[in-house]
């Protein structure tokens, strides 16, 4: 049985009895957290309902204003009061939540985009920051249930986010500028600044 199959049964044994689970997935940029979430979604099956943090991303003009634009997917460039109000009204089911969505095409967040319904037991919450021992992240420590950390080499991190960027268009120079910069400092964070996760999984997902 693989590690996402393991996981799903336990979710399932820890999730008797409740109306609503909360799980979340973190872990550095680019080390597969959205792929195990769409993953474990699949196997837990209609009963599950996936948010993501990226929709909680302030928006650009936001962050020239404030001269975060370079830092873009720091935790200083998320809205986090607006993701901790969310997170709050899930804990709850008996209603629908809507939720934002990250458009990747248009580099947005798109309000309203996505809805969690009242009948999910289970929700899923994917993103790099929901594990950081940092103020104000430490707040979200209280509102999971479950706790799952992918641990990734940082070798392949950057492979992976340098990849990424040429895959938008970039040079590879520009992609590596663009990778070290911003993300492998994101990394490091993410990495060094952690709480302990219930459930650690050193694979390589995709």
């Amino acid at each position: 049985m693989s590690d996402i199959a393991h996981l799903a049964a336990e979710l399932f044994r820890r999730a008797a009895g409740r109306d609503r689970f909360i799980v979340g997935i973190a872990g550095p940029p680019a080390s597969g957290k959205s792929t195990l979430a769409e993953r474990l979604r699949a196997l837990l099956g209609e009963a599950a309902a996936l948010v993501p943090m990226d929709g909680f991303h302030l928006d650009n003009a936001v962050l020239s204003a404030r001269q975060l634009l370079a830092r873009k997917g720091a935790p200083e460039t998320f809205d986090f009061d607006g993701f901790e109000a969310t997170l709050k009204r899930l804990r709850a089911p008996g209603a629908d939540v809507v939720v934002p969505l990250f458009d990747r095409a248009a580099d947005l967040a798109r309000a309203g985009a996505g809805i969690v319904p009242a009948s999910a037991r289970f929700v899923i919450v994917e993103g790099n920051y929901l594990l950081l021992d940092e103020e104000p992240w430490t707040r979200l420590a209280g509102l999971f249930d479950r706790t799952v950390y992918l641990d990734v080499p940082r070798g392949e991190l950057a492979h992976r986010l340098v990849q990424r960027w040429i895959d938008h268009g970039l040079s590879e120079q520009a992609a590596r500028e663009r990778a070290f910069s911003n993300d492998m400092v994101n990394v490091q964070r993410v990495e060094d600044r952690r709480r302990t996760a219930d459930t650690v999984i050193e694979a390589r997902i995709r």
